[in-house]
């Protein structure tokens, strides 16, 4: 079973943390690429651009609105409690992955990027964690990059990410309205390791750890 591609990007990051404090909630927006609703979805991203340079109405097919030119706050459909089904995925799927009591509150929205999925990630944690520890941990981390330095202009984007393993962290900061809070930025393919990567790291595990074969 594969978890959902926005849920094991931020858990990815969020396990460097949890190993300095137990996280106790998470609020995360999510700035989900085109190629996440499928290959026809990113044709049509390029058709819109191609279509509104001529002057024509765009073709809306694969989401609820144009992409070109457009962010869309609405992943997946809507549940009675108003909240995305790919937003709940995101409370559920995080607290059955890390065996945890912690609480998500996600915001997902669709960008006309073509591929790799970006997050911005604000977290409480038990104890207060620097900024210094919280990059350490992330430097150490298992399928994690740290490219953090903002003076440099030097912070993850998705344009450069696409078609890359790891889970890119930057922008990482103390939460200025909670003193136990962190907030950073994360991005990754989710092609690679939402879908296809974890399938593969899933299988290794597998075989690693109970010898399956």
């Amino acid at each position: 079973a594969n978890p959902n591609c926005t849920t094991i990007q931020m858990v990815v990051a969020l396990k460097a943390i949890e190993g300095l404090s137990h996280i106790k909630r998470v609020h995360v927006s999510t700035y989900q690429a085109a190629s996440g609703a499928g290959a026809t979805a990113m044709d049509e991203l390029v058709k819109q651009y191609e279509q509104l340079l001529k002057g024509e109405e765009p073709t809306v097919e694969k989401f609820a609105y144009q992409l070109a030119y457009n962010v869309i706050p609405h992943v997946d459909v809507f549940t009675d409690n108003g909240y995305t089904k790919e937003e709940m995925k995101m409370y559920n799927e995080t607290r059955k992955i890390m065996h945890s009591d912690i609480e998500v509150s996600a915001t997902c929205v669709r960008v006309p990027v073509m591929r790799a999925h970006s997050e911005a990630t604000w977290v409480e944690t038990e104890r207060p964690v620097s900024v210094e520890e919280a990059r350490k941990a992330f430097a150490e981390a298992e399928g994690v990059i740290l490219q953090d330095e903002p003076a440099k202009k030097d912070y993850p984007m998705p344009l450069f990410i696409a078609g890359k393993d790891p889970v890119y962290v930057g922008r990482i900061r103390k939460d200025i309205t909670n003193p136990n809070g962190l907030t950073f930025w994360t991005v990754s393919d989710q092609i690679k390791k939402g879908a296809a990567l974890n399938a593969v790291q899933i299988a290794e595990y597998l075989l690693k750890v109970k010898n399956i074969g």
